[in-house]
């Protein structure tokens, strides 16, 4: 081999390691090998700059957009209330993964999946029950679904992409439905008959879960007007009449711990504890106000959301004060309420040390509420402001995705044509702000892929593929096609649980379709192997972290 090829293997072995590390966000480690075959000059600068171009690139985008406008309308809402009837979690998890499966081909997964997530945890804590149990499928679900279609995965669309570039015909919108639909079907009959039973059955108390959501502590003060001056917390009687339940009353500097016999005075702050409908309720007809909103919300005039935020797994914050955090001044936000796992905290609100799974409801600026749902130390929960979800927007983002799936099905528009057009009504018809589709885009993906692409060059040119190629015939080439077709789906689901997805794709839709016309057979199938190889690596969180 040359020593571009050779560089070429140390550039991706390196990648590997740093992708599997996950210790460098996976953009940078593109744009850092990216950065490295230019340098070395094994691919030109205009070739480097075509992966952002690619039809690939363009049509992940879009279909973020679109997928943004779905979530974003509400259309999901009808759908989450008929699940929310549901009380049993082994009907739950089914009736979840039989919704999210079909949704999931058109949909992006990480945003059908965050917005199925407050419900599913509602249940969990409310039948005491690992989350696991519901979740891991529930990502499973959205995962077999996805590729069922042309459009369900990013890692489908780079395929097919590739598989162009290498002269091959193109795939159809629902080509990969048959073998997909069985994959689906089978996944999700062995999660339910044996998977589920080898997930955790009860909650660890140890373990940071994030079953709780819904139950809150918050301060409250008291209002010149409210109905509860001058009486006892005793005689107020909050728990019968409005089902919160006092903790304690702040009074200036001054908190009493045993609050029930004190006189409430104009300018007390009330800690207490219940359903975050219930203290609503609570504040507007005793005449309260939110305690932390007064102190440091400065421009009330600014359009605000109510939000629930989960701290993430291996969020940066984790062991800091929320005043530590930066999303005060980063989202203008304003932490009203903090529940941790059922243990009420006492302390000032801004001053708490966040752990892993705990859940805040804030109030936070409406302007940088997308900036804040790709912020990697939170989970958006869910939303408390409805005015943005209505049946018309709703009916809209339907119709619009409909319109995008037939007319790219049918083949009258390209397909990223037919998404960029889709996004732009779902724009103009107000499924989503129109700030929204710059700042709720997942850049880190779409990054990822315009600067992945250039790699699958550099194998060709380098002469890499036809090596590996060699190799690969060598081993199984006497034992037929099915040897070989097997071959490269178990090299691409091994590469994929190292790297990720979408860079597995671009090493080995090249070498697949190589090893085929070695073997004089179609190439189309073992493009598919790549794909499907790559879109349902379900052994490690790198290699699809839904």
């Amino acid at each position: 081999m040359s020593w571009q090829a050779w560089a070429t293997v140390a550039i991706i072995v390196l990648a590997m390691a740093l992708f599997a590390s996950e210790k460098v966000r996976i953009d940078l480690v593109a744009l850092m090998m990216l950065a490295a075959l230019v340098i070395l000059g094994i691919v030109s600068p205009l070739d480097a700059l075509s992966g952002f171009s690619n039809e690939a690139t363009v049509t992940v985008a879009a279909m973020f957009a679109l997928s943004m406008g779905i979530e974003r309308s509400g259309a999901l809402e009808p759908l989450i209330r008929l699940l929310s009837r549901i009380r049993q979690p082994w009907l739950l998890t089914l009736a979840m993964m039989l919704a999210i499966a079909p949704i999931g081909a058109f949909v992006k997964n990480i945003a059908l999946v965050a917005t199925f997530l407050p419900l599913a945890l509602r249940v969990c804590q409310r039948t005491h029950t690992s989350p696991a149990r519901v979740l891991m499928p529930m990502a499973y679900a959205a995962q077999m679904g996805g590729v069922c279609t042309l459009i369900g995965t990013s890692s489908n669309l780079l395929a097919d992409s590739l598989a162009r570039k290498h002269h091959l015909q193109g795939f159809g919108v629902f080509e990969f439905a048959p073998l997909g639909v069985v994959l689906a079907v089978v996944g999700i009959t062995y999660l339910m008959l044996v998977g589920r039973w080898l997930l955790p059955r009860h909650v660890d108390a140890e373990q940071p879960v994030q079953a709780d959501v819904g139950k809150y502590v918050t301060e409250l003060e008291v209002t010149a007007d409210s109905a509860l001056i001058g009486q006892s917390i005793a005689a107020a009687k909050l728990g019968e009449k409005y089902g919160v339940y006092p903790l304690e009353l702040l009074r200036g500097e001054k908190r009493m711990w045993s609050p029930h016999s004190q006189e409430i005075a104009e300018g007390d702050v009330l800690l207490v504890r219940g359903d975050w409908d219930k203290i609503e309720d609570f504040q507007h007809r005793a005449g309260l106000r939110n305690a932390p909103e007064s102190r440091y919300v400065k421009d009330r005039e600014r359009s605000r959301v109510m939000i629930e935020l989960m701290v993430a797994p291996a969020s940066p914050v984790e062991g800091r004060r929320f005043a530590e955090t930066g999303i005060g001044w980063r989202y203008d936000a304003v932490v009203l309420a903090i529940h941790r796992r059922g243990q009420v905290l006492r302390d000032k609100l801004s001053d708490v040390g966040l752990a892993v799974g705990d859940v805040l409801l804030a109030l936070v600026d409406e302007d940088a509420l997308a900036n804040l749902r790709n912020d990697e130390a939170f989970i958006v929960l869910s939303e408390r402001d409805e005015a943005h979800r209505t049946p018309r927007k709703a009916f809209y983002a339907v119709g619009i995705m409909l319109a995008v799936v037939v007319v790219s099905g049918m083949r009258w528009l390209p397909i990223p044509i037919a998404a960029i057009c889709g996004a732009v009504a779902m724009a103009l018809t107000g499924c989503f702000g129109r700030k929204d589709v710059y700042e709720g885009m997942d850049w880190k993906i779409i990054i990822l892929l315009g600067a992945i692409l250039p790699l699958g060059m550099a194998i060709d040119k380098t002469g890499l593929s036809h090596t590996l190629v060699q190799l690969g015939l060598g081993v199984v080439g006497s034992h037929g096609p099915l040897a070989a077709l097997l071959m490269v789906y178990l090299l691409t689901a091994l590469l994929t649980e190292l790297m990720g997805h979408n860079p597995s794709v671009v090493l080995m839709v090249g070498i697949a379709a190589s090893v085929a016309g070695a073997m004089h057979v179609d190439p189309r199938p073992f493009v598919v192997a790549v794909a499907f190889a790559a879109a349902t690596s379900f052994a490690t969180p790198v290699g699809y972290p839904t």
